[in-house]
């Protein structure tokens, strides 16, 4: 369970080689809930679909209740509009996270990307930026982009 925001928070902006596994767990979370939220701020605004899209990322990742994801993403939202780089995000996801598990990351980006039907200039080059500081081949970052392409397109019926 989350403690307040504010030891969460402090739990990662102020690592501790002592921390417990609960405390690298939560800031192991909010690197991968930073990281999606990075997609939609260079956009101006979030809309609903990347707001959903995010939550069911992070849903699918992180064993969490309802509550937990709101508060883990109104914290990410916080800590995004601080950050002044991702390398603090991504060190820590490369310790903890398997290839696949960065692919999956770099996988949900795009899904946040593609969830209002623009791809922003500004979008691909924060994932092609991350996915690179994540040490996801090019091969890996494409075949992302493109599952992430087919699942957000409508389902069309055949004519």
């Amino acid at each position: 369970m989350f403690r307040t925001l504010k030891d969460l928070f402090d739990s990662f902006t102020q690592p501790t080689p002592s921390q417990s596994p609960t405390a690298r767990a939560h800031a192991v979370q909010l690197a991968a809930a930073v990281l999606l939220v990075e997609v939609v701020r260079s956009e101006s605004s979030m809309d609903e679909a990347e707001r959903t899209t995010m939550v069911t990322a992070l849903r699918s990742k992180f064993a969490l209740s309802d509550d937990e994801l709101e508060r883990l993403l109104e914290l990410a939202v916080t800590t995004s509009k601080t950050a002044y780089d991702y390398q603090r995000f991504t060190s820590s996801l490369n310790e903890h996270f398997t290839q696949d598990q960065k692919i999956q990351l770099v996988e949900a980006m795009w899904q946040v990307a593609y969830a209002d039907a623009h791809i922003d200039a500004n979008e691909n080059h924060t994932i092609s930026k991350v996915a690179g500081l994540l040490h996801v081949t090019h091969g890996e970052y494409i075949a992302a982009k493109m599952r992430a392409k087919e699942a957000a397109q409508p389902f069309q019926t055949p004519r």
